[in-house]
């Protein structure tokens, strides 16, 4: 049984519940959870009321009132940067102690739920809440985009994205990789079977990359992570995460037993996620992919 959105909200509360985050105090220092945020982010440097509501992700009418508070229980001083005018605003020595007051109780907390941990349990938990957090940020970042199936309508332009970036990368025709598939100008055809699929992003109208997966010619029980190209505007919004993780999803829903790909070593930044998404990478290449350049190959068993 795999876990889903319900079922990650009612571990989310049970957390929120357990770490007192629904009471008004958190910790042993008298401070509000609101409050704690705002002394943890000052505490790394001087920063002006929006600079913390941005942050924080709370509104400036919020963090202004919070801050209003600390100033006047000495916890907060401020300084008026001269070229704005705009109040900077610090720690003062009472609030550096204060805040350390709050991180020893709250550490020595973290230590005894820890203790009932093994390390590799711990390094799974910090993993997975990187991630999740990582997640949410990049959720963000993908608002006004729409990621969905590959039409026929698209093949021009998905086409046109993979022969784009390709030619960024130095992935030309004559060294046989995905720019030189003779089916590249008809790619929603390629995924027309049940065991196949490819989605694209677009963006105003526009498609800006995509990624798709679909049976390891030469291995029967193998998929294949296929055509991951995505145009500069698209990238570091995680997009090739997504649709990589969707591509696995969709392999074991499929009965796959395990995702292969081939890549090439001047793709860094498409080994370093394919490698966080639990590939490893082979001594020889699988199946018969026809792409005799890619000297990267790599493989995630289910």
């Amino acid at each position: 049984m795999h876990s889903g959105p319900v079922e990650i909200r009612s571990l989310v509360r049970q957390l929120l519940r357990h770490r007192g985050l629904l009471d008004n105090i958190y910790g042993t220092a008298g401070l509000t959870t609101v409050q704690c945020h705002v002394l943890i982010e000052l505490e790394q440097g001087a920063l002006s009321a929006e600079e913390l509501a941005t942050r924080l992700n709370i509104d400036v009418i919020n963090a202004n009132r919070t801050l209003a508070i600390l100033i006047n229980n000495d916890t907060v001083a401020y300084q008026v940067d001269a070229r704005n005018a705009q109040p900077r605003y610090l720690l003062s020595d009472f609030g550096h102690d204060r805040l350390n007051q709050h991180h020893v109780g709250i550490n020595q907390e973290i230590a005894l739920y820890l203790e009932q941990l093994d390390l590799d349990e711990i390094e799974n938990l910090s993993r997975s809440l990187h991630r999740y957090n990582r997640a949410m940020e990049q959720s963000e970042h993908q608002k006004g985009f729409t990621l969905r199936p590959l039409e026929p309508a698209d093949n021009a332009a998905i086409a046109a994205v993979i022969r784009k970036v390709s030619t960024e990368y130095g992935l030309t025709e004559d060294k046989g990789y995905s720019v030189a598939d003779p089916a590249l100008d008809s790619l929603s055809e390629c995924y027309q079977a049940d065991n196949a699929a490819y989605w694209v992003v677009e963006h105003k109208g526009k498609i800006l990359g995509g990624g798709g997966i679909a049976p390891l010619e030469g291995e029967a029980s193998l998929c294949e992570l296929q055509k991951m190209y995505f145009r500069p505007e698209l990238r570091g919004k995680g997009f090739a995460r997504r649709i990589a993780a969707m591509a696995m999803k969709f392999a074991r829903e499929k009965g796959y037993t395990g995702c292969y790909l081939e890549t090439t070593a001047c793709l860094k930044e498409a080994i370093h996620l394919y490698e966080s998404l639990g590939f490893k990478h082979l001594d020889k290449p699988l199946g018969k992919t026809g792409h005799g350049d890619c000297e990267v190959v790599m493989l995630k068993t289910f």
